[in-house]
């Protein structure tokens, strides 16, 4: 029960955010999840057993600063408060025109930094609003945690299988924000920090998933797993980063990467 008596808002209802949900019930949380797509947060609540008084859902675009806010107040309206925020939302934006840099297409660049990036820094900001607003004695001497999911392109690229650039730089965006948050608001009695997975078994990933070259590839990449990752053990990373256990952790990157960054 690591996160018993903790109100957990995640921006996300699929993939590693769905698989944080479940553990977070599990821990104890009450959990607020937002995501803009019907069909995620549908399955997430069919594959939840936990009471209705523990878990809300609510579809809102965390890209957009309206649909934070009325996201925000939705939380707020529903349990008062909030404790942590996991933002785990994000796209590939292979099919608007990601790719390598010279070939990226504005629209592939703008709309992978709108989704991944800038989403991101709405979500944060909006949280670090709130927490500066409480009493800054807390329990565990804490106002307020944040998780962001980047990745281990931002700073491990891979050539042959993974070149999207504006991918990259947009997970890069995430850290950077992070580290620097981090670093200004630890006085305020705020820890922050970023979980940077390999490659997972997601929605997102159905590419990879089929790519018989992909998963060979992975053999050596992610010589732990051998394979992809599991969202699952994303979750149990983000859940301890999300505890009082990891309450004096801040301006940190967790690679949960199966070995990608080691590996050759």
């Amino acid at each position: 029960m690591r996160l018993k008596g903790k109100t957990l808002f995640v921006a996300g209802a699929s993939g590693m955010a769905a698989s944080t949900v479940q553990l977070a019930l599990a821990e104890g949380a009450r959990v607020f999840a937002v995501d803009r797509n019907p069909d995620a947060i549908r399955s997430l609540v069919s594959t939840v057993s936990s009471s209705s008084d523990s878990m809300h859902t609510y579809c809102a675009d965390l890209a957009s600063e309206e649909g934070v806010e009325l996201a925000f107040k939705e939380c707020l309206h529903v349990f008062g408060e909030f404790d942590a925020v996991f933002y785990a939302v994000g796209m590939s934006g292979r099919q608007f025109g990601d790719g390598t840099l010279h070939e990226c297409t504005f629209d592939g660049w703008e709309i992978t930094h709108r989704n991944n990036s800038t989403s991101a820094f709405l979500v944060s900001r909006r949280a670090l609003q709130y927490f500066l607003s409480r009493d800054p004695v807390m329990p565990a001497n804490l106002r307020g945690t944040i998780l962001n999911m980047a990745s281990v392109l931002a700073y491990s690229p891979q050539r042959d299988f993974f070149a999207t650039h504006a991918y990259a730089a947009s997970k890069g965006a995430v850290i950077a924000m992070t580290l620097a948050a981090a670093a200004y608001y630890a006085a305020s009695k705020i820890n922050i920090n970023a979980i940077a997975p390999g490659l997972v078994a997601t929605p997102m990933s159905v590419r990879a998933q089929n790519d018989p070259t992909v998963l060979e590839f992975l053999k050596h990449k992610q010589p732990l797993p051998g394979t992809l990752l599991d969202a699952e053990e994303v979750a149990q990373a983000a859940v301890f980063l999300l505890s009082n256990e990891a309450r004096y952790i801040t301006g940190q990157v967790l690679a949960v990467d199966g070995g990608w960054t080691v590996s050759n």
